[in-house]
């Protein structure tokens, strides 16, 4: 069975079924649901079933796609409704995320010492506002405060256990905390929480899209937002709360100029399009059509009408032509709305070398990584816009290896190479023969838009270039280049500039990094087992980096610390205070790691590298 084929299930419905069960059942849990993930399904209309054995089936009743209730999943056995059937078909299937708009992300500072220490207050009442003063900023209510601090207490045990330990019990704490944060007017620590859960799931699974750092990130961001509900107040306060549903505000009349179409395939099994435009004054918008339906659909939709007003334009038709939209409806990321006062016409485009989009590469490049690294940053503000493409000039200078595989560099403007990596390695798409085509066009001269990955080396995946011969755009995940297109294969290669700093120019924060990451496959014991870590704190200490080797120790001293009562008996380990550590080392590494790839992007003195 393939969890891809169950409908989605409200988190509170399989936070109450497992809940439900009797301790015994509950350590049959996780066997359960790796025992009824080998059965068959079935789908007629809106309910799934399964054949649990020879003579019992389980059906899940999904109107809209989505389990809302504990009885609509039911069980042939004769042990039901109180069997394990129930309980590990929900903890089986996807997670439902209610309000699927919710894109907002943590913001917070850049963290100093004091500020990384102090987060061990975590439990600590937020302030009271004063009484007789009506113009003190609003906090957090305490029922708020308490669904972040069960939160908080969901994120922390599934760090005490980690990935092998956070088995389907700990992944309904989790839902339920979730559930109970929506409640309580909390959507971003919500959606925070389920991502961890479709994380732990897919790393249980075996998916081989998973990838620990992912994982760190979802756990950073949840620990993170539930921290803040009990500290903030007024405005940041309402960030961290967060929004259920994109806002859409009106932006008047707006002349847009096609910039290119991407394919968008996600882990969760959708897929569509999003189609790039920038107005006349250099704001970038999107159009986008995203469903259920992968790969699949994504090449479909490319060639169906965009949902704007009266155009009759395709997504790739749009990528190079324009539009004349009249009662526009922009969210802050630049979405534009499809309500029913928007109206808009097909106008003409503009070439990548002509205004108003020949501007978009004038922006030197370490400007326009610094703008992309703030929208992407984990502590960006998620009403503040921006976007995370560069348009750069580049000039192709071969394949080069990596150890996870090859990938083209280039050299832009101030000499400042470039790795320009593959967007989807779907082989539907076409995106792995195109930069592999390319790779073997050394001179090359292209106009590329690339998305910053941020890395410590200048680094972007490739979306869509000028064509080799001057004329006209490549979509790369659509269109497909032919060696015919190419120029003569005999041209001089360039050599790869050498990286900065020599070669051994390795920061050893990764020895931070990599404890932060190994916690969460195997917990805090494994941590804590490490022993002296004396010899890699002093290689930090000498690389300038005093706080980040605080941190290591810090970290492996709480994994490691284990108390006891009078009689000797050890205490429960402190899982509170060990979070607060990790959550301090994971927000500092992420925060120098961006202001080392920040930091690559500025050209040398000589103009190259």
């Amino acid at each position: 069975m393939n969890a891809d084929r169950l409908p989605s299930v409200a988190p509170e419905v399989t936070a109450t079924l497992v809940e439900n069960l009797s301790p015994r059942l509950r350590k049959r849990l996780d066997a359960a649901v790796t025992k009824l993930g080998a059965r068959t399904t079935r789908r007629d209309g809106d309910t799934v079933t399964i054949e649990v054995d020879d003579e019992t089936e389980l059906r899940l009743h999904a109107p809209g796609g989505v389990v809302a209730t504990t009885d609509a999943i039911t069980c042939g056995c004769l042990l039901a409704p109180a069997c394990v059937h129930r309980a590990a078909a929900a903890c089986a299937a996807p997670a439902a995320d209610l309000a699927p708009e919710l894109v907002d992300r943590p913001t917070a500072e850049v963290p100093d010492l004091a500020s990384v220490t102090g987060l061990a207050s975590v439990t600590d009442p937020a302030p009271t506002p004063a009484l007789d003063s009506a113009s003190s900023p609003e906090v957090a209510s305490p029922e708020q405060r308490a669904a972040a601090d069960a939160l908080w207490s969901a994120g922390a045990a599934v760090l005490e256990a980690g990935v092998d330990g956070a088995g389907a019990v700990t992944q309904s704490a989790l839902l339920r905390a979730a559930h109970t944060a929506r409640l309580r007017q909390l959507p971003r620590a919500s959606g925070a929480a389920l991502s961890v859960v479709t994380l732990l799931r897919a790393a249980r699974a075996g998916d081989p899209s998973y990838r620990t750092a992912d994982l760190v990130t979802a756990l950073a961001e949840l620990l993170g937002t539930a921290h803040r509900v009990g500290t903030s107040s007024g405005a940041e306060l309402a960030a961290v709360r967060g929004r259920a549903r994109r806002p859409y505000s009106p932006d008047g009349s707006l002349r847009l100029y096609g910039l290119f179409t991407e394919p968008v395939v996600t882990d969760s099994g959708h897929g569509g399009v999003r189609t790039w435009v920038a107005g006349s004054d250099g704001r970038l918008f999107t159009v986008g059509d995203v469903a259920p339906g992968g790969v699949g659909r994504a090449l479909g939709v490319a060639d169906r009408a965009v949902r704007l007003g009266d155009s009759a334009l395709t997504h790739r038709e749009l990528g190079r032509a324009g539009l004349a939209v009249a009662g526009a409806t922009v969210s802050p990321d630049g979405r534009l709305g499809a309500g029913k006062g928007v109206k808009a016409v097909t106008a003409r485009g503009a070439a990548w070398t002509e205004p108003p989009l020949a501007a978009l590469w004038e922006t030197p490049p370490s400007e326009q990584a610094a703008r992309a690294l703030r929208s992407t940053s984990r502590y960006a503000d998620p009403d503040g816009g921006g976007s995370d493409l560069l348009f750069l000039d580049v000039e192709l200078l071969g394949a080069v290896r990596e150890s996870g595989g090859s990938c083209l560099l280039a050299r832009c403007a101030g000499g400042v190479p470039v790795r320009l990596t593959v967007a989807d390695d779907d082989p539907a798409l076409a995106h792995r023969d195109n930069v592999t085509l390319l790779a073997a066009a050394p001179g090359t001269r292209l106009r590329i838009i690339g998305r910053l990955v941020p890395a410590p080396h200048p680094r972007l995946t490739l979306l869509a270039c000028s064509h080799p011969s001057g004329e006209g755009t490549i979509d790369l995940g659509f269109d497909r280049l032919r060696r015919a297109d190419l120029p003569d294969p005999t041209a001089p290669v360039h050599p790869a500039p050498p990286r900065p700093g020599g070669t051994d120019a390795h920061s050893p924060l990764y020895l931070l990094e990599r404890r932060v990451e190994q916690t969460v496959p195997a917990g805090r014991a494994a941590l804590g087992m490490l022993g002296d870590v004396t010899a890699e704190t002093r290689r930090i200490r000498r690389a300038g980096l005093p706080t980040a080797a605080g941190l290591l120790t810090a970290l492996c001293a709480s994994a490691a610390r284990r108390d006891r009562d009078l009689f000797g008996r050890l205490l429960p380990a402190d899982t509170d205070g060990f979070a607060t550590y990790w959550l301090a080392a994971a927000r500092y590494t992420a925060a120098v790691a961006e202001s080392l790839c920040s930091a690559a992007w500025e050209p040398t003195r000589e103009g190259v590298r």
